[in-house]
């Protein structure tokens, strides 16, 4: 069983705290920044070994999340996020080996190039230093996110979800204990103690300066806040409000292929489809069928005027519907008048995330992927590829929404920056 919740859950002193954490963590990153490879996998290697290990403890922690969850009405999509079993615990492990088997991104030279004067320039890749990860109800985050900022050279500081913070703290025990095994220091990977909101808006103002980037992972309450009181730089992950277009060439089979997994694979995940669009020029054909699998599938259908014709079922979706990002077995569907007016479409009401084609004219995918501003955008495939292991990536952080050099799943090369390196000969400026 897990330790008691009020051995942990005060917060008497709770900035002191938290501008100890920071130091701590500045101080692990600097020792990070220089280990070599074979220490960073070894301690990987551990962390993956123990969290196998204490794989019952882990469950026995998230059983009590889970009771408390379920005890407070909690949607079935949040407790399917938040819960963990004997196979996702697998996953979590693989990987963290996975991450472990990535190539080392820090020292690796990303250009060089000589200058006329006789400079060699080398541009570099460095760890990032610390940074402040915040998410909400997904336990497996835990691993995710130390085992990326670990691998690129970082520390990281945790601030799970509250719903989520026994699992939290099971799994990071485990991760404490693969740091300790390779000879790393514990505030490598710090996790918040306090289930207290102040903790989130002191990460918010940088801990003093000891938090260098800020990964906000969660709804639109949290990401609001974030972008509200931040005082160091955002990899922004907003809401997944993602699109699949049914063009006028695609083929049937395949859009209810795509259409269904990208809906109902995982309802509760961030490249979960939330609104499918479907062209007026194969609507006579696709639209019925389409409907009718979401409904079949168990998904709600919310759609447009056109939408509630085909099927008795389907309720009038709102104005607000475009833009919601249900989570839930829930879908809004329109019927768009061609290409341009689904791209117009995605650009109003979508959250750049993730969104999809599907047809089979090559032309009408390409003008979808250039146009379409989106971390993610896809052809003939199903949204729920949005994600840093099926990208080979290992894990992510996150799905970075914003336009900084992070975008798309956060992986290890993300997490880190650059610097110059200049070589000469005794040369000076004239």
């Amino acid at each position: 069983m897990s330790a008691p919740l009020s051995a942990v859950d005060t917060s008497p002193g709770i900035e002191q705290t938290m501008l100890e954490l920071g130091q701590r963590a500045k101080a692990a990153a600097r020792r990070l920044a220089l280990a070599p490879a074979r220490q960073k996998d070894q301690a990987l290697s551990a962390i993956a070994v123990a969290i196998r290990e204490r794989a019952d403890a882990i469950l026995a922690a998230n059983a009590e999340d889970l009771a408390d969850a379920r005890r407070d009405g909690a949607a079935a999509s949040f407790i399917d996020r938040l819960s963990l079993t004997q196979a996702r615990i697998e996953a979590m492990a693989a990987g963290v080996e996975i991450v472990r088997d990535l190539a080392d991104p820090v020292g690796s030279i990303i250009a060089e190039w000589d200058r006329p004067n006789g400079l060699h320039i080398e541009r570099v890749r460095v760890p990032l230093g610390v940074i402040g990860v915040i998410y909400e109800s997904r336990p497996n985050v835990t691993a995710d996110a130390a085992a990326l900022c670990l691998k690129a050279g970082n520390a990281v500081i945790l601030r799970g979800g509250s719903d989520s913070f026994r699992s939290t703290r099971a799994i990071h025990q485990a991760i404490a204990a693969g740091l300790d095994k390779a000879g790393l220091p514990a505030a490598a990977v710090s996790l918040v103690p306090t289930r207290d909101r102040m903790a989130v808006g002191l990460m918010l103002q940088g801990l003093g300066g000891g938090v260098d980037v800020i990964v906000p992972r969660g709804g639109k309450s949290l990401v609001a806040r974030v972008q509200q009181e931040a005082r160091v730089p955002v990899f922004a992950h907003l809401d997944g409000n993602c699109h699949v277009y049914v063009h006028g060439a695609a083929n049937l089979a395949m859009a209810k292929d795509i259409v269904l997994n990208a809906k109902m694979r995982r309802t509760g995940v961030c490249g979960s489809a939330e609104t499918l669009l479907v062209d007026e020029s194969c609507a006579g054909t696709h639209l019925r069928p389409l409907v009718a699998a979401l409904l079949d599938a168990g998904c709600a259908v919310r759609g447009d005027s056109l939408t509630r014709i085909v099927d008795p079922r389907v309720t009038p979706a709102t104005e607000e519907d475009w833009s919601t990002e249900f989570l839930d077995a829930i879908i809004a569907v329109k019927v768009v008048s061609g290409l341009g007016d689904a791209i117009a479409h995605i650009e109003r009401y979508g959250s750049h995330h993730t969104d999809a084609i599907v047809t089979t004219d090559q032309m009408a995918a390409d003008r979808f992927m250039a146009e379409v501003d989106s971390a993610i955008v896809l052809h003939n495939a199903s949204t729920q590829f949005a994600d840093g292991g099926e990208f080979g990536f290992g894990a992510e952080i996150g799905i970075a929404t914003g336009r900084m050099h992070a975008r798309g799943p956060v992986g290890v090369e993300q997490l880190t920056s650059f610097k110059y390196r200049i070589r000469g000969t005794g040369q000076i400026r004239p």
